[in-house]
């Protein structure tokens, strides 16, 4: 059987990883955000162009802040002490919040966008 000691050092090293990625992720979506929000901003200058830019980096935020929640979860899946249960409840509720509201704006902003298309058609 596996000691406990090696399970809490496997786990750490998951939610490390995880982690890291949901950063790299972020870290991926906001420059990826700026390049082409100053490429819109230096050739067409017009407003609705720059909703494509917010709807792509608001994916990549919103898929960010999942992998963080995962590593969140798993930080606290070897023998949690209340403590731990409280904050993870905490950041769960705050992060989940986030990304609700991030998806209801990408989705509305994604129908504002697809009727704009329609109209100009």
């Amino acid at each position: 059987m596996i000691a406990e000691s090696a399970v809490r050092q496997l786990v750490s090293l998951f939610v490390r990883l995880i982690d890291a990625a949901g950063a790299i992720i972020i870290f991926t979506g906001a420059v990826s955000g700026f390049v082409r929000f100053v490429l819109v901003a230096l050739v067409r200058r017009r407003a609705a162009d720059f909703t494509p830019v917010r709807l792509d980096t608001g994916r990549f935020v919103a898929l960010g802040i999942e992998f963080q929640l995962a590593s969140d979860l798993l930080r606290t899946a070897v023998a949690p002490t209340f403590d731990e249960i409280g904050k993870l409840a905490a950041v769960a509720a705050i992060r989940t919040a986030l990304n609700y509201f991030l998806g209801r704006e990408i989705r509305d902003e994604r129908a504002e966008v697809e009727s704009r298309e329609a109209a100009l058609r």
